[in-house]
């Protein structure tokens, strides 16, 4: 066999042959190889400088987004179709109202609207339009493009070392340091400080551990949720929902003070009087403007529907197109060749379904529109007299109450006294002006959850006639339960009457004010109850019924009117109404509790 060692493997180029044996040879090709590796290092860095030097004058392609077509000659032009153009638009306006993306995202779906994308077929890229998602919406309002701004270098790339292998990651530089940025560079949808103001909603949006961001508006019922910062340890406080009342009462609390046995425990407390406090002092800020904000709300809503009907229109009439072009291509076609014919008849079937469908759309869009007027000044300026109604309503969304309070604030700093057993809360609003309140901590057993005014004010009534233990049994007994959904106890009548400043039930007032329940009255005026029960039901003698299920309450001065007395001898000139009560009937009355 033929030793290896004798092996010729020759070195050949355009000049000569090389044997690798050779110590000349050898050393001809290592300066040649040195040589080469310098050269092409050298085209290496002036490839790139040449490409970041076209990049600076913005003449570098890039693989555009939609919205935009390459014009030639490194320009950049924003896409001829309509209703691309208005679809994009709508986006933008739709993010800048609701303010996050999610609701962008639920909106198309409620509107049934479609966002364009692009494919690659038969050799081309062409439109398509599809259902939207949360990523592609996330990935337009994020890209500087529609802001009509040249951006590249905006990331940078660095190799790590995992697991034996080498992987490259990708991070996003902070505008700042972007290679290339050139304003106003083409037409674009938004301008530059709208992105800028974009890019923050974004960021503030995002719900990350441990982060002092507040995140998105949700239909949470913490008014205050991501706004409140402890001012122990400066950590942001986490909402934490509690109560029977399917856990709707939000209470804040501090976890820093939980993380090591050696730090000190920090604050919590409720979160329904906080929210009543700023509440107070963010309806003292926009009473003065609500007028003129609710006039420019009005004209938005009507923006936004014309919105709607323009991208509907202009997907009927990309529909209608389509159906046109199935049309011809029906009528082109051979009618004899029925394997041909009967796919173009079904596609143009199919096209004119589309077509029929969002007429029927645009017709119900715009009777909408027809009979949805915008309310005049007139009623606007009636309804400023009542924001603080229509701010505690419970079917206003609280996450356009939420969306105001973070407008107006920046932060809320809690502090607990618990010396003077106080909450302290010192809004920084966003105009650089600070205000410090100090609210009263709610004691156990004790809520500041609102109650109806009539049922507050049928309290005060029976009050006058009824001791706490048998307003407590009235009201249980009329199916009436505590904002914790408890069965009302003598404690909630006292609490609730110590809040409202409603007197204790007292004999002695009772007799010098004249207050008398039903039994009491007949016996005055000497008639039947069921009598005088029939005369107050017709209303013939003035009586107050606190409750359905409960006293009737009435005054002397109101029995000792002409109206009364005239009931009084009605009853007894016809003998057949019986004028006093039998004594061997007895009654069955509610008259306490255990």
């Amino acid at each position: 066999m033929r030793s290896t060692n004798h092996i010729f493997n020759p070195l050949i180029d355009e000049e000569a042959v090389y044997d690798a044996r050779q110590g000349n040879d050898r050393l001809l090709l290592g300066l040649k190889g040195s040589l080469n590796e310098y050269e092409l290092d050298l085209f290496r860095q002036r490839s790139q400088a040449a490409r970041k030097q076209k990049a600076q004058r913005g003449e570098l392609g890039m693989n555009l987004p939609i919205g935009f077509v390459n014009a030639g000659d490194g320009r950049i032009d924003k896409d001829p179709d309509q209703r691309v153009r208005q679809a994009i638009k709508t986006m933008f306006d739709k993010f800048l109202e609701l303010g996050t993306a999610r609701q962008v995202l639920m909106w198309f779906l409620d509107q049934k609207l479609e966002l364009p994308g692009r494919e690659y077929q038969y050799g081309q890229w062409v439109v398509v339009w599809r259902r939207p998602t949360y990523h592609v919406i996330l990935r337009l309002l994020g890209h500087p493009i529609y802001a009509g701004v040249y951006a590249w270098g905006k990331t940078h790339t660095e190799c790590v070392l995992e697991g034996g292998q080498v992987r490259k990651i990708s991070h996003d530089k902070p505008v700042e340091e972007w290679l290339v940025l050139q304003h106003n560079h083409h037409e674009g949808y938004i301008d530059w400080d709208t992105h800028r103001r974009i890019q923050m909603m974004l960021q503030k949006n995002r719900q990350t551990c441990g982060g002092m961001e507040p995140g998105a508006a949700k239909q949470g019922m913490a008014l205050l949720s991501g706004l409140l910062r402890c001012r122990r340890c400066g950590m942001k406080l986490k909402v934490r929902y509690t109560g029977s009342d399917n856990g709707r009462v939000p209470r804040y609390v501090c976890h820093q003070g939980y993380e090591g046995n050696s730090k000190n425990r920090c604050i919590s407390f409720g979160g329904t009087s906080a929210a009543e406090a700023v509440s107070r002092e963010v309806l003292r800020v926009i009473e003065p403007g609500a007028v003129e904000a609710a006039l420019v709300a009005g004209r938005q809503v009507a923006e936004q529907k014309n919105h709607v009907c323009q991208s509907l229109a202009l997907e009927l009439q990309a529909a209608r197109y389509e159906a046109s072009r199935a049309s011809h291509q029906y009528d082109a076609a051979d009618p004899e060749n029925r394997l041909v014919t009967a796919e173009l008849e079904k596609r143009w079937n199919i096209a004119m379904s589309n077509v029929h469908h969002l007429e029927a759309q645009v017709a119900q869009q715009q009777a909408n529109q027809q009979t949805e007027r915008i309310p005049s000044p007139e009623y606007f300026q009636n309804l400023a007299q009542h924001v603080a109604e229509v701010w505690n309503n419970p079917r206003t969304d609280v996450r356009i109450k939420k969306r105001i309070v973070r407008t107006l604030i920046e932060e809320v700093v809690a502090d607990v006294d618990r010396q003077t057993s106080e909450l302290e809360l010192v809004i920084h609003w966003r105009g650089g002006v600070h205000t410090t309140l100090r609210l009263p901590r709610r004691r156990p057993g004790h809520t500041r959850r609102c109650l109806p005014v009539d049922l507050i004010e049928g309290v005060r009534g029976l009050a006058c006639i009824c001791s706490d233990e048998q307003i407590a049994a009235w009201m249980t007994r009329n199916g009436i339960r505590t904002p914790g959904g408890n069965y009302w106890t003598r404690q909630h009548v006292t609490g609730l009457r110590h809040r409202n400043d409603i007197p204790v039930y007292e004999a002695q007032r009772q007799e010098s004010e004249g207050w008398m329940n039903l039994t009491q009255a007949a016996k005055y005026l000497d008639i039947d109850r069921v009598t005088l029960r029939v005369a107050l039901e017709r209303r013939r003698i003035p009586a107050i019924r606190p409750l359905p299920v409960g006293p009737w309450l009435l005054r002397r001065d109101d029995l000792n009117t002409p109206l009364a007395q005239g009931v009084k001898n009605r009853v007894r000139q016809h003998r057949q109404y019986p004028r006093r009560e039998i004594p061997e009937q007895l009654s069955l009355g509610l008259t306490s509790t255990s």
